[in-house]
């Protein structure tokens, strides 16, 4: 009988060390990333915790678990612990999947390889990307993702956006423009968005183009000629030659719209081209800090060249 009432008493004193010690805040003086494996149960869990400095006792995780029944649901993944974290909520971050979020931010205007790249450069994705989508498919905008994604699925996210984008765009467009359907407003937002970034500019230029598809004239866009050059050339001016040379992207030569986009457009540019402004222009030129000059006639765009040229040979 004694025996028993020791053993009791030595079982309760157990049970509240371990209850006090699970609710009671840890020695782990600043926050801490861990990598939890796949395929760990929860016993590994505890002993990579306690060997990664996390929690003191792997004992008082797994009784943890056990006492409020989560021992099987416990997920693998990248955590971000704070400082003094209690084993009680690195259960409750462990059970509820709370992984730390991590982004990538794809910038607007940027080719569909160059977004390939950069994916690839995201040491925490996983999976490798075997075939670059086509221009203009991927919609531009900050993704967030878990340690151990893949990315092609960040590739499928941006598909997806970029579809519905597109259909919605599509939705409110200007029935007036000569724009035929949804692949010719992406072409054309794609040049509208390497054309400039500021915001405000872009529905007159997306008007300038308008009049000028309305009137068979050619686009003569810059950034087109630019997408049919080498990469080996793109750091140098455009030439007189580049202007002349054929290639299924050169607006110099090509009467319309180009054979694809020339970039991946982000939302303000489809509105751009699906909504322009109703204007007179035919013409624009930068005239620095990214805004331009717009004008109705050859001569009137003419003389705005000859200033802007002016002006920054006087700053050179």
């Amino acid at each position: 009988m004694f025996g028993l009432i020791v053993f009791g008493i030595a079982f309760s004193f157990l049970l509240f060390f371990a209850h006090s010690a699970f609710y009671h805040s840890g020695e782990m003086g600043n926050a801490r990333l861990v990598i939890i494996p796949k395929g760990f149960g929860l016993s590994d869990i505890a002993k990579y915790l306690e060997k990664n400095g996390v929690i003191k006792n792997r004992y008082v995780l797994i009784f943890g678990a056990k006492l409020l029944g989560v021992s099987t649901e416990l997920k693998a993944g990248e955590y971000e612990f704070p400082a003094r974290v209690q084993p009680s909520k690195v259960l409750e971050f462990l059970s509820a999947g709370r992984t730390l979020i991590r982004q990538v931010t794809i910038p607007e205007g940027l080719t569909s390889a160059q977004i390939v790249r950069l994916l690839e450069n995201e040491k925490t994705l996983s999976g490798f990307i075997t075939k670059i989508p086509k221009e203009g498919s991927l919609f531009p905008e900050t993704y967030n993702y878990s340690f151990g994604d893949t990315r092609a699925t960040i590739l499928a996210r941006m598909k997806k956006k970029m579809d519905i984008k597109l259909r919605e765009a599509w939705g409110r467009r200007d029935k007036t423009i000569p724009i035929k359907n949804v692949y010719e407003a992406l072409t054309l937002a794609s040049i509208i968005e390497k054309e400039t970034a500021k915001r405000e500019e872009r529905f007159l230029i997306a008007s300038v183009f308008t009049n000028r598809l309305s009137k068979k004239m050619r686009l003569q866009s810059d950034p087109t000629v630019t997408y049919g050059m080498s990469l080996n050339d793109l750091s140098r001016p455009i030439s007189r030659a580049d202007l002349k040379r054929e290639t299924l992207h050169n607006t110099y030569v090509v009467r319309g719209l180009p054979k694809t986009p020339i970039c991946n457009p982000g939302g303000a540019s489809i509105e751009a081209a699906l909504n322009p402004a109703r204007t007179d222009f035919f013409y624009f030129v930068a005239k620095g800090s990214g805004f331009h000059s717009f004008s109705k006639t050859l001569v009137e765009h003419n003389k705005n060249v000859r200033k802007w040229r002016s002006m920054r040979q006087k700053l050179k």
